[in-house]
This record gives C-alpha cells, sequence and structure tokens, in this order.
C-alpha cells in the first residue's frame, strides 16, 4: 500500500451545530477554503464512478476494472484501507458509506489498488462530502437564505414549495472558486405565514451533483398591499408566470409586489420615503436583482402652493430579493456628475435637470438610460394656456451613465423639439412629460415615449456615440401615415408603456402601447375635453384602448393592427402599459380606470387582462383588479428569477 500521505485532502469548514434541532438551528462559520485533491491512476486499473458526492449517511458503490491478467483490489479512503469514521468507510467490494455525522463539507479520495501491486498499479475517485444545507429567515418576511457550503466550484439551485414535491425552483447561485466557497440562495416568491418545504440540488464543477434532504420554512406575515382579485377567466390556461405590480396610488407600506395567477401576494418591497415619493419604475435585471427608480412626481415644482416634502427620495437602487440596496446614486449625484463633464453641461446650457422620473432603460453593456425632468426659460408666443412671454418651461433630459454611474451622453429635448408646440395645451408649461423608453437592439438607437406631445420619437442613440437627432416622430401630425384607422381619432394620445411585438426593431416591426386618449382629437370636440380624475365614466369622446402598431420605416406607415377596448369600455387616464406575452397573448394595463364598475373599480382602481385571440375578437382568460389602488405598470414575469419559468 502507498503512503496515504501523498494523497491531499482538502477538508473545509462548514458549520457549527447549536442547541436544538433540524437544519435550521445550524449557523455558518467563517470558511475557510482547502486544496482540492488531485486524483491520479496508474496501471491498468480504473474506478467508477471517479466523481461523487454525497451528504450525511449517504452510500455510493464503486467499481473496479483490471485490466491485464486481473487480480484483486484494495480499497482505500484517504490512503486507509477500508477509510474511517471521519473520512467515509468502504467495504471489500467497493460499497462506500460517507460519515453519519459531519458538519464540515469535505473533499475525500476513494482507491482501487491492485493488492499485487498496490504502488504502480491503482485508480482514484473523488468523493465531495456536502454538510446539510443552512436555512435562515432575512429581513423581509417571505424570503428565506439557503446556503450551501460547497467543497469546490459549483452550482447551487433550490426546489421549493408547499409539499416535498416543491415545484418551484430558484435560478443557480455559482462559486468559481476552485477550492470552495459558501454559497447562499434567497428563496423568494412564497406566500406569507405559510409552511414551506424547500431542498438545495448541487452541480460541482468536476461533474457530481447532490441534493440536500429536505427543510422547511415558514414565511412571516406580508406587509399590507393593495387588495387583489385575480383569475382566470373563461377558457384556456393563461401564460404561467407572476405579476410584478408597480403602485401609483393611493400611498400603501408595500406599493411594489408579485403576486400568483390567483392574486396570493408572493413578494413585496418597502422603502422609506415620503407620501411624494413613487416607483417609477421597477424591473427585474439579468442578475436577478431589482432595478428601482423612486422619484416625486416630475410636475410638482409647478404646481402652485407645493413643495417638496423632508426626506422625498429622488433615487435609483439596485436591490436583492431581500431588499437591500446593492448600489444607489441620487438624482442630485448625477446631476453633479453631469455639470462636471465640460461637453454634457454645454449641450444643456440654460437647462436644469429637476428630478429623475418615469423611466430608467438598462443596457445590455451595463450603461443605464436615465429620464430627467429638466426646465428652461421659453419666450412664449402666442399665448399658451394663458401663459406669455419669458415662461418656466417643463421638458425632459435624457442622460447615459456606465457602470459607475459616470455620464457620457445627454439628450435635451428642448434641443430637439419645439417648446411652444402644445397638442395639448391644459397641460402646459408640463411640456413634454415623457414616461418610458425604449431600446432598438437593431440599431442601437432610442424610442422615447413623449406623452404631452402624443408622440413616440426615434432618437439616433447609437449606443452612446449617436447625434441625438430626432429620426422620426410617431404619432399624430408625425411622419407616418395612419393606415387602417381614422386619421386623427385612431392615433394614441397620452400614451404610456410602449413595447415592441416583434423580434426585430428596425425595417417592418410592430408596437403595442396604452393610448389613454386623453386629449384625443374628435371631429367638433375641444381637445383635452375629458373628465377629470374621478368621474366615474368613460363618454364617447374619452376612452383607452390598447393598441398594436405596425410601422414601416421604409415607406413611412403605420398600420393599426390591433385596437382593443375593454367591454364595457374605460377610460384610463394615466399609466398602464401593453406587452406581448411569451403565449402569443398580451397582457394590457388599464391602470386608472374610470368607468369600470362591471370590473369592481367604481371609484378608480386597474383592470389588468391577459387577451387571447386576433384584433376585434380578442377573450379576456385572465384578469387582475386592485379596487383602490392604480398600477402604474403591470409586467408579467415568469417567475421571481430571470429565466426560470414556474
Amino acid at each position: 500500500m502507498r503512503d496515504g500521505a501523498l494523497k491531499i485532502v482538502g477538508l473545509l469548514v462548514g458549520v457549527v451545530l447549536l442547541a436544538g434541532c433540524g437544519p435550521n438551528h445550524f449557523i455558518p462559520t467563517p470558511f475557510v477554503p482547502k486544496p482540492v485533491p488531485v486524483v491520479t491512476n496508474a496501471g491498468n486499473i480504473t474506478i467508477s464512478p471517479q466523481y461523487a458526492a454525497l451528504g450525511i449517511g449517504g452510500t455510493t458503490q464503486y467499481t473496479a476494472t483490471v485490466g491485464g491478467g486481473g487480480g484483486s483490489v484494495i480499497w482505500l479512503v484517504n490512503g486507509v484501507q477500508g477509510g474511517s469514521a471521519a473520512t467515509g468507510t468502504i467495504s471489500a467490494s467497493g460499497l462506500y458509506a460517507a460519515p453519519t455525522a459531519f458538519f464540515q463539507s469535505q473533499n475525500v479520495t476513494v482507491e482501487a489498488e491492485l493488492a499485487s501491486a498496490p504502488t504502480t498499479n491503482f485508480a482514484q475517485g473523488l468523493m465531495s462530502l456536502i454538510a446539510t444545507g443552512i436555512v435562515t429567515s432575512t429581513t423581509n418576511p417571505q424570503v428565506a437564505e439557503y446556503t450551501m457550503n460547497l467543497p469546490m466550484g459549483g452550482a447551487v439551485t433550490v426546489n421549493f414549495g408547499k409539499t416535498t414535491a416543491y415545484g418551484f425552483p430558484t435560478s443557480a447561485q455559482t462559486t468559481s472558486s476552485a477550492t470552495g466557497a459558501a454559497v447562499p440562495v434567497y428563496v423568494a416568491g412564497m406566500i406569507g405565514s405559510t409552511l414551506y418545504h424547500m431542498a438545495s440540488q448541487v452541480t460541482l464543477s468536476d461533474g457530481a451533483t447532490f441534493t440536500d434532504s429536505d427543510h422547511t420554512f415558514t414565511t412571516g406575515k406580508t406587509p399590507t398591499t393593495p387588495t387583489v382579485a385575480a383569475g382566470a377567466v373563461g377558457a384556456g390556461n393563461p401564460q404561467p408566470g407572476i405579476v410584478l405590480f408597480d403602485t401609483a396610488q393611493p400611498q400603501a407600506p408595500a406599493m411594489v409586489f408579485t403576486t400568483d395567477l390567483s392574486g396570493n401576494v408572493l413578494w413585496t418591497y418597502t422603502y422609506t420615503g415620503t407620501k411624494q415619493d413613487i416607483v417609477q419604475p421597477i424591473k427585474l435585471l439579468p442578475n436577478g436583482n431589482f432595478l428601482v427608480q423612486i422619484a416625486y412626481l416630475s410636475s410638482i415644482p409647478l404646481h402652485k402652493g407645493e413643495t417638496l416634502l423632508p426626506g422625498t427620495l429622488d433615487e435609483i437602487r439596485e436591490i436583492d430579493l431581500v431588499g437591500n440596496t446593492v448600489q444607489s446614486q441620487t438624482a442630485a449625484q448625477i446631476i453633479a456628475a453631469v455639470a462636471a463633464n465640460a461637453t454634457l453641461a454645454g449641450e444643456l446650457s440654460g437647462t436644469t435637470l429637476t428630478s429623475l422620473h418615469h423611466d430608467i432603460l438598462p443596457l445590455s453593456n451595463g450603461h443605464m438610460v436615465l429620464l430627467f425632468s429638466a426646465t428652461k426659460s421659453v419666450n412664449v408666443s402666442p399665448a399658451i394656456n394663458n401663459l406669455s412671454g419669458p415662461t418656466n418651461v417643463l421638458g425632459d433630459v435624457l442622460v447615459d451613465v456606465d457602470q459607475n454611474f459616470k455620464p457620457d451622453w445627454v439628450w435635451n429635448s428642448f434641443t430637439y423639439l419645439d417648446p411652444q408646440r402644445a397638442p395639448w395645451p391644459t397641460q402646459y408649461p408640463d411640456w413634454t412629460h415623457s414616461n418610458a423608453l425604449l431600446y432598438s437592439s437593431d440599431d442601437g438607437n432610442l424610442l422615447l415615449s413623449v406623452r404631452h406631445q402624443n408622440w413616440l420619437v426615434k432618437i439616433d442613440f447609437n449606443n452612446g456615440a449617436g447625434t441625438g437627432k430626432i429620426l422620426w416622430r410617431l404619432g399624430e401630425g408625425g411622419d407616418f401615415k395612419l393606415v387602417g384607422g381614422t386619421d386623427p381619432t385612431d392615433w394614441f394620445y397620452a400614451q404610456h408603456g410602449p413595447s415592441y411585438f416583434t423580434p426585430n426593431t428596425t425595417g417592418v416591426f410592430s408596437i403595442g402601447l396604452m393610448d389613454n386618449g386623453d386629449d384625443r382629437e374628435l371631429p367638433g370636440v375641444p381637445v383635452g375635453n375629458c373628465p377629470a380624475a374621478g368621474a366615474t365614466v368613460a363618454t364617447a369622446d374619452c376612452y383607452s384602448t390598447a393598441s398594436v402598431l405596425q410601422l414601416n420605416e421604409a415607406t413611412m406607415t403605420a398600420t393599426l393592427t390591433e385596437h382593443y377596448e375593454t367591454n364595457p369600455v374605460v377610460y384610463s387616464f394615466f399609466g398602464g402599459d401593453f406587452n406581448l406575452l411569451p403565449n402569443g397573448d398580451r397582457e394590457v394595463d388599464y391602470a386608472s380606470p374610470m368607468g369600470g364598475s362591471a370590473y369592481g373599480t367604481p371609484n378608480g382602481g386597474s383592470i389588468v387582462q391577459e387577451l387571447r385571440g386576433a384584433s376585434g375578437s380578442e377573450q379576456v382568460v385572465w384578469q387582475a383588479v386592485t379596487p383602490a389602488s392604480n398600477q402604474y405598470r403591470a409586467e408579467w414575469l415568469p417567475s421571481m428569477y430571470p429565466g426560470v419559468q414556474w
């Protein structure tokens, strides 16, 4: 038998058992990675499996194949014939049994030696002994932290559910450390005050897999959220997944939350600010965190007698599933960075940045395009909304920032749009009130939804190297001819939430949006004649539609391919969106419906629907109603984890 000292063993510090029993009583001690043993072979003997993983008390049958004349085999663990209680034992027939109790993850070598020539004819395999995972609570009552200590690089996924059938996977959390590390996984998407089962699935870098024992976790009480009544409607199954709600008003302890398709709250995000703070918007990032923008209503500076409350937020945050802030940046910090860049400051000469608002666009290169409100003195002539002469007008500025929030490109609405164009004059001097950004992956340009101009404008961004020139304007009075609808009535007005309805974003492609219709142009009807917020009915003049337009950039035509109205019709005076779902259905959010009594929203609220079927014959297959709260946006997600479908 060869000297066992030649066989390196990596023992990893794992966990300490505290008073009590069960996995929830384990806590991690500082993790100290150790080298992983190097397995070698000599002669004409092979061993199977070469890589394996076990937990406490697990067993694996090893086999050894001896070429040539054959011969008897001796089995060893870490150089000790038959192994030991600390490293596991192995029988003469090759049945390996892991220790019956251990609190440290470690790697051991299992070796088969030819009895007649042990130093020249042997084969080794690597057995990873993985300590039981640790499940603990977090500051979010509906999120657990499940930690596995891996003895080498690998990935950990947690499966959870109300029974041991589980059914809901997390995304994989990984470590690339060759010597291993502690790998925590946030388990999110659970109903409050409910017992859940969960078990991790581990795949190590050498290909070995391991399933942890079952753990239980009881979620805490869910913070108060707006009431949601949701469920399938009619025939057919809805698109699987969850819904992310972004509440605009009224204030609630948890304005942002997700639900399953039955309306059960699965996750919430709370923050400390004032009643003026609104999340606008929140977006799931590819890394599993959320991007949140918390800011006040952009038009507040124009409201007579209204000032910002102390403690009001105006910042961007990246948060994890617990709600911890991973990184953040305030509007004031970004404004200062723009001012420190002479080139960018020159492009904004005479324009004052005020606050973040309404949207933020993360890009695949790590940059973000930010939407700022901005003011500039404009000599208004002739008068608009009884205003004339020098007037403080509210417009918009786009700022592109890199991964460190360093600005490198700006776009100023006062440079590229006419500050005296006011198709909705009663809103002036709130001149543009932009509310959404889209990135065109085909050409690297931007689309900006300019609500108070009733336009989507395409901007020469060219991935941060563009001129800022407006390439086209979509909407009434813009550059496209409307096909398949009545001009000007069937254009969109005071729109929100545009999205692409085709994979391509240039040439011939489609865009869907919420056509709020506030200042819709109708024959013989004064512009802006819609009822004020608080009205209880839609009218022939005031109604909202979910519209899809097929654009042809060569012929400059916009063909109206869908023009959905609820039945009965509602008028949603702000907010909302319209999105294409993976199954081909469409999701529409009527954020602030008037005339919604038939839907259970007699005094406001929101209506979110999944639509199926061709334009003009749409069927509602799923619906959610928040009877007393307006949802700025409602977004279908596959799960709480990017790329994972529930």
